[in-house]
């Protein structure tokens, strides 16, 4: 395995600092690490030189920074020119990264959810309209504005077109040229746990820690028997699942993301991920999955 993570923009042949630890803990493991120039790639701008110090190789992960998907398109294009092998290819990358892409797998243990092409009032108003009353979570198809909860998360009442409408402009305003794709409407379900992230390996559930917005939270292993059939179904090589717990006892999915670009809570050793990519991690919980 050969590991890719950004470069420093300060010191652009040393990892950058958010993902040193990581790059530690592979070399450690007498894994190979290179750097790449994030900030090029998600402009889009000279991909080939962005990735000019990776050497050839079948088995590159990335550990960095969020791509927009058609970026991580280009990237992948300017590492298979230098006979660089990406684990997860662009359409993974992809299905993985936006919330269309692996809903309707997962619809069964995750909150009803419609969705727009583009940001225009008016499918805006038809999506708000399918899912029918009640309150929902808004966002786009890689990100939510959750830490703005009130003012551009949650619309308290799908029936309110103008109030819906005014959360929707709102996370419009601080998304700004970074929205993705459309806007996703979730059902609200009422939650009573704190958020677990689950970390997959070609289908297998290999590392659980609290979520990195929550790091220093408890957790104990959620109850995979539902969800880990229909994420190895994915045929995804590397992914998160965000878990927690409803009211009425069921666990829920909040979010599938491509692993490569999911962050690592602080409070999770960063070996404890690299031993997952080897193959060398230790399968989740004693629960059945």
């Amino acid at each position: 395995m050969l590991l890719l993570v950004p470069a420093d923009p300060l010191r652009p042949a040393r990892p950058d600092e958010h993902f040193a630890g990581e790059a530690r803990a592979a070399r450690d493991a007498g894994v190979a690490v290179a750097v790449v120039d994030h900030d090029v790639l998600a402009r889009g701008g000279d991909v080939d030189r962005a990735v000019a110090k990776v050497p050839a190789d079948d088995d590159a992960v990335y550990r960095g920074w969020m791509l927009r998907s058609e970026h991580y398109a280009g990237f992948a294009e300017a590492l298979a020119r230098r006979g660089v092998a990406v684990r997860t290819d662009a359409e993974r990358y992809r299905r993985a990264h936006e919330l269309p892409g692996w809903y309707e797998a997962l619809a069964g243990v995750t909150p009803e959810s419609v969705w727009t092409v583009g940001a225009e009032r008016t499918e805006f108003d038809t999506a708000r309209l399918a899912l029918g009353a009640g309150a929902a979570v808004l966002r786009d198809y890689t990100k939510s504005m959750k830490h703005h909860w009130h003012e551009a998360a949650l619309v308290p009442d799908l029936a309110d077109a103008e109030a819906a409408w005014a959360v929707a402009s709102r996370f419009l305003e601080l998304r700004d040229d970074e929205f993705a794709g459309g806007f996703m409407l979730r059902r609200f379900e009422r939650f009573t746990s704190a958020e677990v992230r689950t970390w997959w390996v070609d289908g297998r559930c290999e590392l659980v820690g609290p979520h990195p917005d929550t790091p220093h939270d408890v957790v104990g292993d959620p109850d995979l028997s539902a969800v880990a059939p229909l994420v190895a179904g994915l045929g995804l090589p590397f992914v998160t699942v965000d878990l927690v717990e409803r009211s009425d006892g069921v666990w829920r999915v909040v979010e599938l993301g491509d692993g490569q670009v999911s962050d690592l809570p602080r409070t999770t050793a960063p070996v404890r991920l690299v031993e997952a990519l080897l193959g060398h991690g230790v399968q989740c919980g004693s629960r059945p999955v």
